[in-house]
């Protein structure tokens, strides 16, 4: 079987048989991954510990038919292991890894900026130095973006009018002229507004300066954005605090 390297984030693992996983990658070269990991649940396992979710590996695999096989394991960066010492940054980069999955819909499609945002995203998670919900916020923002769905907020989503505007309907696309409003729009305070602008362009200053009404009200719209465009609601988004 032809043999291939790759960096890797490992987003999930599920048991196969008595000792095997099955390990979903979002790969730098060939997008998102499914590979078998032979013996892994086994104490003797070589690379056990080095294929859990959040872990940044280099991996070198065996093409198969329907699955490759994962021989070979080095970590690269074991995010893990802060993230899941505090519930905050682990409910919300378990977020972050759904929706990458999602995002790289297409098995072996390279997506190369959703792999370098998402390995950015966790190390701005693992440091602790920001709010998780803050990293999470502008991750999903920008995922959606580099995915075609980037949201408007200074101009209309429908006519493309300059801004500011006072509504804004997921299903648009972002904010809304008084023309364009259209039924079910919401009309969050101009502040969020901005502060949406600034998480998706990383304007951290901005973020860090806003009031805590305008960041739960930022990430309950983000919440809907997210879910109209991925067309379902993420399992994991249950269990952060918004």
């Amino acid at each position: 079987m032809p043999l291939y390297r790759d960096e890797a984030i490992v987003l999930r693992t599920h048991k196969l048989g008595e000792a095997d996983r099955i390990i979903t990658l979002l790969t730098r070269h060939h997008g998102r991954v499914r590979a078998v990991a032979k013996g892994v649940r086994r104490t003797t396992s070589r690379f056990g510990s080095r294929l859990e979710p959040f872990t940044h590996v280099d991996l070198q695999l065996a093409e198969g038919r329907n699955l490759d096989t994962i021989t070979q394991a080095e970590t690269l960066t074991p995010f893990h292991s802060e993230i899941g010492l505090d519930y905050d940054r682990y409910t919300a980069g378990t977020v972050m890894l759904e929706t990458a999955e999602r995002v790289a819909a297409e098995e072996r499609e390279p997506s190369l900026q959703q792999f370098l945002l998402l390995v950015g995203g966790l190390r701005a998670m693992s440091t602790g130095q920001r709010t998780p919900s803050q990293v999470l916020d502008s991750y999903l923002l920008r995922s959606l973006a580099v995915a075609g769905y980037a949201p408007s907020f200074e101009h209309c989503a429908r006519c493309g009018l300059e801004g500011p505007h006072r509504w804004f309907n997921p299903s648009m696309g972002g904010v809304l002229c008084a023309t364009c409003r259209v039924p079910g729009s919401a009309s969050p305070a101009a502040e969020t507004l901005v502060l949406l602008g600034a998480l998706l362009a990383g304007d951290w200053p901005v973020v860090e300066a806003a009031e805590p009404r305008h960041l739960k009200e930022a990430s309950g719209l983000v919440a809907a954005y997210l879910q109209w465009h991925l067309e379902r609601a993420l399992r994991s988004m249950a269990y952060v605090e918004r």
